[in-house]
C-alpha cells in the first residue's frame, strides 16, 4: 500500500526541551515536502500545533480532527486543509486511524501514548498492516523501547514484535523508513496454544 497521509500522535504541550519543538517543526515540514497529508489531533497548541503549522508553512495538507469537548481546552487549530469535529476520543482516533496510511508518535505524555499503544495493538492483532515510527528526539522513547524488550523476555510479546516500529531521531529518516514498508511482523498467537508444540 502506498503511504499518502500520516497520522501524528504527539503532545498538546511542548516539552521543557526546545528539541521536541524543533523535531516537530522539521516532521511538517517533511511531511510537506514528501506531498504527504498530515492527520493529526487538530490542536493549536503544544507539538500538534507546531507540526501542523509547519506542515501548513511548507504547502502541505493537513487534516485535524478534534472532539467537540476539547474544543476550549486545545484550542481549534483555524488554518487547516480540512477540519473535522466529532463526538468523543473514541471516534477521534478511530478516524485519525482510517484516514492514514502510516504513524508517527513524537513526545508526549499519556494521551499520545494511549493513541500508540492503540494503533500497535491493532497491528498485533492483524487490523493494519500500517508502519508505525517513533521520533525520538533526545532519546524519548528509549525507556519505552527497553520496556518493549522486558515483555518480550517475560514472555508476553513475540520477540519478533518487541519492536514494532521504525525509530530514529531524524524526521527524514523516519519519514522514510515508514515510506519503505510495514514495520510489523503479524504472528497468528490465537491460534495455537501454550501447551501446543
Amino acid at each position: 500500500m502506498r503511504v499518502r497521509s500520516v497520522c501524528v500522535f504527539c503532545g498538546s504541550r511542548p516539552g521543557n526541551h526546545p528539541e521536541y519543538t524543533e523535531a516537530a517543526r522539521l516532521l511538517g515540514t517533511e511531511l510537506a515536502r514528501q506531498g504527504l497529508t498530515l492527520v493529526y489531533g487538530g490542536a493549536s497548541v503544544g507539538l500538534m500545533g507546531t507540526v501542523a503549522s509547519a506542515a501548513l508553512s511548507a504547502g502541505g495538507q493537513v487534516l485535524g480532527v478534534l472532539p467537540d469537548f476539547l474544543g476550549a481546552r486545545e484550542i481549534a487549530h483555524l488554518g487547516l486543509t480540512e477540519f473535522l469535529r466529532v463526538g468523543s476520543m473514541h471516534e477521534r482516533k478511530a478516524l485519525m486511524a482510517e484516514r492514514s496510511d502510516a504513524f508517527i508518535a513524537l513526545p508526549g505524555g499519556f494521551g499520545t501514548l494511549d493513541e500508540l499503544f492503540e494503533i500497535v495493538t491493532w497491528a498485533q492483532l492483524g487490523l493494519h498492516r500500517k508502519p508505525m515510527g517513533l521520533l525520538d528526539t533526545r532519546g524519548f522513547y528509549q525507556p519505552l523501547l527497553a520496556m518493549a524488550r522486558h515483555m518480550a523476555d517475560a514472555g508476553f510479546v513475540p520477540p519478533e514484535q518487541a519492536l514494532p516500529f521504525a525509530v530514529s531521531d531524524s524526521p527524514a529518516e523516519l519519514v522514510a523508513r515508514l515510506l519503505a514498508g510495514p514495520t510489523l511482523t503479524v504472528t497468528e498467537k490465537w491460534l495455537k496454544r501454550p501447551e501446543q508444540t
